[in-house]
C-alpha cells in the first residue's frame, strides 16, 4: 500500500505515515459512491440535516483535538486553529437554517390549467479538491451543503492536511453520513489526477490558479458543474482621513493572520500621500509586535510556512523588490526551517513580483499614491480579482470607489472577512463559480423545469 509522509512544519519530523490511495482504489470508491447516492437523495432533508446538526456538535465537543491535529500538519498557531473551528459552527448553522428554503420547489405561474414549477435536483456524485490552509473553513463550505443537497462527496483533502481530512470523515461517519457517500481520498497530486478522470457530476476545487487553470483544462468538453476558488492579490486602500492607529493595526492583521497564508489576505496596501509616513511607522510597529516561534505556544501569532518551498518564493521576491529598488523596513529573511520573518516593504511599484504575484505568505508592500483615482487604477491593475477595501470615514466615498473595483467581495473599514450569508467569488485568476450563501446552497444542485397541464 502506498503511503503518505505528514511532516510537522514546526519540528520538520514526521507525524504520521497514512495510507495513500491508488488510481485503481479511487475507481473503486467513486463506484461504492455513485451506486448509493440515489439513497442519499432520496432520505428525507430532516434525516440530513439531523446527521449535519450531530456533525456540528461532534466538532464543537472535540474541537481542542481538532485544534491540536490541524496546528501539528499545518503549523497554523494554535489559537488560529481554534478559532477556525469557532467559525466552522456558524457556518453549519448557517446552511442548517437555510437549506430547506433553498430546496423548495417554486410554483412561479399557475394559469388557465397551466402550472410552471421550479425544483432543485442534486448534481450527483462530486470532486471536492480541498485546501490546507483553511480547511475546515473552506471544505466545509463544499461538502456541508452538498451532503444536504443530497449530493455524493468524494473528498480530497491537500496532502498537507490530510490527518485533518480524515477527521473530518470520522466525525461525518460518527454522525450517521454513510461511509460510501463521503470518501476521503488520501494522496498528492497523482490522486487528485485519478479523481478527474471519474465521470463525476461536479468538481469544486479550492487553490492556486496555476493548479485551478491544469484541472480546467483536464476536464475541458465534459458537461459537468466546475467551479474553482483560486487565489488573490488583495489590495486595500488607505485614505487620508483614517485614525491611522486603528487602521493599521487591523490591516496587519488582514495581512499577517495564518502567517499570510489566507486567499484572501491583504497582500498590496495603498495609502494617501498625506498619511503615508505615520501609516508605515504605526504599521511597522504593528507588525514587529507579532510573536514568531512554536505554534503550539498560545502567543504564537507568526508560524512556519505550511509549504517550505514557499520560503523561496518569498526570498525571491524580496530579492526583486530591492533590486528595483524597494527598502526593507522589517524582516526579509528566511528564519530556520521554513519559517519566514514578517516583512515590510516601501519603495515598491508595479514591476515588482511583490506587487503583481501572489505572496501566500508573510510580506506585504506598500505604496504611497496622490489621490483617489491612482489608488482605483492600481487596485485594479491585477489579473486576480478576489477582495478589496478601502479605509475612510466616508461611505459614500469608499462605496463609490468600491463600485469600481473588479473584485467578487469588497471592504469598508475591514478586511480578510468572510460571511456564510454572503457569496464568496471572485474575478479573473481568483476563479470561477461561488460558494457560501443561500447562492452556494443552490450550487450544488441542478434545476428542473415542470410544465403541468390539468387534464
Amino acid at each position: 500500500m502506498q503511503k503518505l509522509k505528514v511532516v510537522n512544519p514546526a519540528t520538520g519530523k514526521v507525524a504520521a505515515l497514512l495510507g495513500a490511495d491508488d488510481a485503481k482504489g479511487v475507481k473503486a470508491k467513486y463506484e461504492r459512491a455513485r451506486a448509493a447516492q440515489p439513497r442519499w437523495a432520496k432520505l428525507p432533508l430532516k434525516k440530513r440535516l439531523a446527521i449535519i446538526a450531530k456533525f456540528r456538535e461532534k466538532v464543537a465537543t472535540q474541537a481542542e483535538r481538532l485544534a491540536k491535529v490541524l496546528t501539528t500538519e499545518v503549523g497554523k498557531p494554535i489559537s488560529q486553529s481554534r478559532n477556525e473551528l469557532r467559525g466552522l459552527l456558524p457556518r453549519i448553522d448557517f446552511f442548517l437554517a437555510e437549506t430547506a428554503k433553498a430546496l423548495k420547489p417554486r410554483r412561479v405561474s399557475n394559469d388557465a390549467g397551466m402550472e410552471e414549477r421550479i425544483s432543485l435536483e442534486p448534481l450527483g456524485v462530486i470532486a471536492n479538491i480541498s485546501a490546507w490552509n483553511y480547511p475546515y473553513f473552506v471544505g466545509a463550505n463544499v461538502f456541508v451543503p452538498a451532503l444536504l443537497t443530497g449530493n455524493a462527496v468524494l473528498y480530497k483533502p491537500s496532502e498537507y492536511s490530510s490527518m485533518t481530512g480524515l477527521e473530518i470523515a470520522r466525525l461525518l461517519h460518527e454522525s450517521g453520513v454513510p461511509e460510501e457517500i463521503f470518501i476521503a481520498l488520501i494522496g498528492a497530486g497523482d490522486v487528485g489526477a485519478a479523481l478527474l478522470k471519474q465521470p463525476v457530476d461536479g468538481v469544486f476545487f479550492t487553490g492556486s490558479y496555476g493548479t485551478g487553470k491544469k484541472i480546467a483544462e483536464s476536464v475541458r468538453g465534459r458537461m459537468i458543474k466546475l467551479q474553482l476558488e483560486l487565489g488573490g492579490k488583495d489590495p486595500v486602500y488607505v485614505c487620508e482621513d483614517v485614525d491611522v492607529a486603528k487602521a493599521a493595526a487591523g490591516i496587519a492583521d488582514g495581512a499577517f493572520y495564518n502567517t499570510g497564508q489566507s486567499c484572501c489576505s491583504v497582500e498590496r496596501i495603498y495609502v494617501h500621500h498625506k498619511i503615508f509616513q505615520p501609516f508605515v511607522d504605526a504599521f511597522v510597529a504593528e507588525v514587529k509586535g507579532y510573536k514568531s516561534g512554536d505554534p503550539m505556544d498560545e502567543k504564537t501569532y507568526i508560524a512556519p510556512l505550511t509549504r517550505a518551498p514557499q520560503v523561496k518564493v518569498l526570498e525571491a521576491q524580496v530579492a526583486d523588490a530591492t533590486k528595483r529598488g524597494a527598502k526593507v523596513l522589517t524582516g526579509g529573511k528566511r528564519g530556520k526551517g521554513s519559517y519566514f520573518e514578517p516583512t515590510v516593504l516601501v519603495d515598491v511599484n508595479h514591476k515588482m513580483a511583490v506587487m503583481r504575484e501572489e505572496s501566500f505568505g508573510p510580506i506585504i508592500g506598500l505604496m504611497s499614491v496622490k489621490d483617489d483615482a491612482e489608488a482605483l487604477r492600481l487596485m485594479n491593475d491585477t489579473d486576480y480579482g478576489l477582495t478589496a477595501g478601502i479605509y475612510t470615514t466616508d461611505r459614500k466615498r469608499a462605496e463609490a470607489l468600491l463600485s469600481g473595483v473588479n473584485s467578487g467581495s469588497v471592504y469598508w473599514n475591514c478586511c480578510d472577512r468572510v460571511s456564510p450569508k454572503l457569496p464568496w467569488s471572485g474575478v479573473g485568476h481568483s476563479g470561477v463559480g461561488l460558494t457560501l450563501s443561500t447562492y452556494g446552497i443552490e450550487t450544488f444542485t441542478r434545476t428542473k423545469a415542470w410544465h403541468l397541464r390539468s387534464a
